[in-house]
């Protein structure tokens, strides 16, 4: 990182006052996670974690010329990146160049434009709904927002109770909402049609492809502690000892700290023969579920189309993995959600890349893996790394590319409680844009799910003392 960058990024964060902070920080919430931004005290650990997320770099300042907009610091705008309010609103017009949400940005507004009074009385009002420790004097508005979030009384798609609130005292606010709302309808009207085609959702026992989150609009429960198992079949050495898959204890790392974190048994298994795949598999779906709301399962290792390989080179077909959890096989999970992840190829050809700037430079691996057939059950979904007759990548330093997407993005997107769907497709998002060794990578989301998927929060833990708590243990 060149020295004059550091201080032009310092210069800028001299400038900048403890509320236009929590005003940047919020304003990153889509971005970054939350806990890595409660952290945060001063600006230039702020755009320390930018440019750790790759959401900042020389030549590239986009995102921090969209929050210097955003917060009103149009003299920062113009002394230090030589643009303009004009310039700016020009340049947020041209679809799909603004970073920060229409639903987050509406927030900030609605935060900027309350009064005082106006969020004393927000306060008072919602002290059945929120802690009164969160309520406090000095919450300022931002953070009340933050808590109504995290309560799941607000969120992109149902502003309904913020609206009852504001209509009593402030009209003018309400019908900014309204406006929000109508205009989103009518863009999630257009996008129906562009939805990817690499999610199905088949509602029970219908073959319906291409129905999108939107129309999901009952939950499935998440009520118990824990939410249900987490098992990763992690394969690292084969019999073959140049088969060895370097970089997935990495993957196995990840999935348990986010999975625990999310309140799940977690367990791996490593180095499984294909029957012992097998046997493991359907030994889960022999214990009672019935005091569990979902079960988990990671599957990390080479293979065919349609077929996982064991260590000791035999294959285990993916359909009979999965209908170990049809209804009648294992039913005390039946109208439950059953989650499989499988990282491995669908073939040995890589998909074309388009020309992206290259963002991975350690060594890349290939696995080699299948095609899943899911069962006509309901409440069933696999997430693949890839399409099939493709590869996908693994670096041996850091991980696969899918899983460690998938994790960062749990980490990132369940506390604003976003549902599963939404997630894996922004994986897609993430995943098919990458450029590695040459090749693209795209991943693939079949599913029977019923209902939309949202994982709760632990309301007194974050993930970074879940990690500090993994570390000791």
């Amino acid at each position: 990182m060149s020295t004059d960058f550091q201080k032009f990024l310092f210069g800028i964060s001299e400038a900048l006052v403890t509320d236009e902070l929590e005003a940047l920080k919020f304003l990153s919430l889509e971005h970054i996670p939350m806990r890595k931004l409660e952290a945060i005290q001063e600006p230039k650990a702020f755009f320390e974690v930018l440019q750790e997320k790759d959401m900042i770099e020389a030549g590239n300042l986009a995102f921090l010329k969209e929050l210097l907009f955003l917060i009103s610091r149009m003299d920062l705008l113009a002394a230090h990146l030589g643009s303009s309010r004009e310039e700016m609103e020009r340049e947020l017009q041209i679809p799909g160049r603004a970073k920060v949400s229409a639903y987050r940005q509406l927030l900030y507004g609605i935060a900027e434009d309350l009064t005082p009074e106006d969020v004393k009385s927000v306060k008072f009002l919602l002290q059945k709904q929120i802690p009164k420790n969160k309520l406090q004097d000095n919450a300022s508005m931002l953070k009340v927002l933050l808590e109504m979030e995290r309560n799941g009384i607000i969120k992109e798609d149902n502003l309904t109770m913020l609206k009852d609130i504001l209509k009593g005292f402030r009209l003018d606010i309400k019908k900014k909402i309204d406006t929000y709302e109508e205009k989103k309808k009518e863009n999630d009207s257009k996008e129906k049609l562009h939805y990817p085609v690499s999610v199905f959702v088949h509602p029970a026992g219908q073959g319906a492809e291409g129905v999108t989150p939107h129309l999901l609009v009952e939950s499935y429960e998440m009520k118990n502690n824990p939410h249900g198992y987490c098992v990763i079949l992690n394969n690292y050495i084969f019999k073959n000892p140049y088969e060895a898959r370097e970089g997935t204890v990495k993957d196995g790392e990840a999935v348990k700290r986010v999975f625990k974190w999310l309140q799940f048994e977690t367990v791996e298994h490593m180095d499984l023969e294909a029957k012992q795949m097998y046997a493991k598999v359907k030994e889960y779906s022999k214990k009672d579920h019935s005091n569990m709301d979902c079960f988990v399962c990671f599957i990390f290792s080479h293979g065919e189309k349609d077929k996982i390989k064991g260590v000791d080179h035999e294959f285990v077909n993916i359909k009979d993995l999965l209908s170990c959890f049809s209804g009648s096989n294992c039913p005390s999970l039946a109208g439950k959600p059953k989650l499989f992840f499988i990282q491995a190829c669908q073939g040995s050809v890589g998909h074309p890349a388009v020309t992206v700037k290259e963002d991975f430079s350690d060594h890349l691996e290939t696995d080699a893996t299948p095609l899943p057939s899911i069962p006509d059950q309901a409440d069933i979904l696999v997430g693949m790394a890839t399409v099939e007759d493709y590869e996908c990548y693994r670096c041996t330093k850091t991980g696969s590319v899918y899983v460690q997407c998938l994790c960062n993005k749990m980490e990132l997107l369940c506390p604003l409680r976003k549902d599963l769907i939404t997630i894996l497709t922004e994986v897609n998002k993430e995943v098919g844009g990458r450029v590695l060794n040459g090749w693209k990578q795209m991943p693939k989301i079949t599913s029977t799910l019923r209902k939309q998927l949202i994982f709760r929060i632990p309301q007194c833990q974050s993930i970074e003392k879940q990690k500090n708590k993994n570390t000791l243990s």
